[in-house]
Formats: structure tokens, C-alpha cells, sequence
């Protein structure tokens, strides 16, 4: 009987290190600005995700925590205090982005801080899905703004950080318009093996 207990009990640790934990938030309300963002994240340990209810429906992002780092802390760090929610998707060009994570909606705001471009060369923008940074031709102002791909594009790879890949919602990505909206956004984390 003991070791059938034992079997169970190791099936159970098992099964729930193979689960994903929601990452409390770190504010009750949107916190718009920031001087800079605190580590949230630890990349060696944990995998992550996000998932981001839109006025469309549900997206859930893996974040490439190893190949990008300090963007995938930054955004996990945003999320965490409610910054994306409410932001319109301020930029939707059919057949190449969807682009959002500025708090004035003009395609011109930011957190309030800056961080340098990420490149993993093995990650290229060649399909729908890719979930990256925009940035001004200043390759270290990347911030909170956002897109994901509605096709391939190319000329962005080497270009633009690559922090995440859609695994579900790509249908609603293709609905956004211009007057949707992120509702919320929650980060999952689960440990590595």
C-alpha cells in the first residue's frame, strides 16, 4: 500500500508542476507610468504566458522568456500592474499587424522608460502570430507598444525584438479593428522542467 501512496503522491507534484499559475497582480487599478520596471520574472525557472481577453475574444501568447528577456520582464511587469488594460488596438493594418500598448492611443506613447533592441537569430517574422516590439528607428526605445503579425513580414525580422508567439486566438487577431480594445491581460507561469 505505501509505495501505490507514493506513486500517487509523485503523479500529483507532477502534474501540478506541468500546470499554469496565474501571476498575482500588482495593482488594483491601471498604473500608466513607470521610471523603470522591476525584475518580475525569472527566465531560468519558469515558463510564461499571457493571456489577453480583447473586446474580439482571447488570445493567449507564449513569451519567449530565454530568446528575450528583459522584454518579456517588461511586459510581464506592465501586465502585472493592469497597464494594458482598457488600450486600444491603435494600429490594425489587414494583411500585416495589429499593433496596441500605448496609453495615448496615438501610436506615440510609452511606459515612461525605454530598453534596447532583443535579436535571437533563430526567431524571423515568416508567418501570422509573432508577437513583437515596436520601437522609433531608435533601436534601444523599445517601451509598451506591441504588435502581432497577420501574415508574414520579412523586412521587421533582425529589426524589431520577437518576445512571444500566439498559440490560441489567432481567429480574433484577424477580427481586430481599430476600436477594439485589450480588456485585461493575465500572466501564467509554470516551472520548467
Amino acid at each position: 500500500m505505501r509505495p501505490f501512496l507514493l506513486l500517487l503522491l509523485a503523479l500529483a507534484l507532477l502534474g501540478k508542476a506541468g500546470t499554469m499559475e496565474a501571476m498575482p497582480y500588482l495593482s488594483k487599478e491601471p498604473v500608466r507610468h513607470f521610471d523603470r520596471p522591476e525584475t518580475v520574472i525569472d527566465a531560468q525557472k519558469y515558463d510564461y504566458r499571457a493571456e489577453i481577453e480583447t473586446t474580439k475574444g482571447r488570445i493567449v501568447l507564449d513569451l519567449l522568456e530565454e530568446s528575450a528577456p528583459i522584454t518579456v520582464n517588461s511586459f510581464v511587469f506592465l501586465a502585472l500592474h493592469r497597464f494594458f488594460d482598457g488600450l486600444r488596438w491603435h494600429r490594425v493594418v489587414p494583411g500585416f499587424v495589429a499593433q496596441t500598448g500605448d496609453p495615448t492611443g496615438t501610436g506615440t506613447g510609452s511606459a515612461g522608460y525605454a530598453f534596447p533592441l532583443e535579436i535571437d537569430p533563430r526567431l524571423a517574422y515568416d508567418g501570422p502570430g509573432w508577437v513583437g516590439m515596436a520601437r522609433t528607428q531608435d533601436p534601444n526605445s523599445n517601451s509598451s507598444q506591441f504588435f502581432i503579425t497577420l501574415a508574414a513580414a520579412p523586412h521587421l525580422t533582425g529589426r524589431y525584438t520577437i518576445f512571444g508567439r500566439v498559440l490560441e486566438g489567432m481567429d480574433a487577431v484577424r477580427r481586430l479593428t481599430q476600436e477594439d480594445r485589450i480588456q485585461t491581460v493575465r500572466i501564467l507561469r509554470k516551472p520548467k522542467p
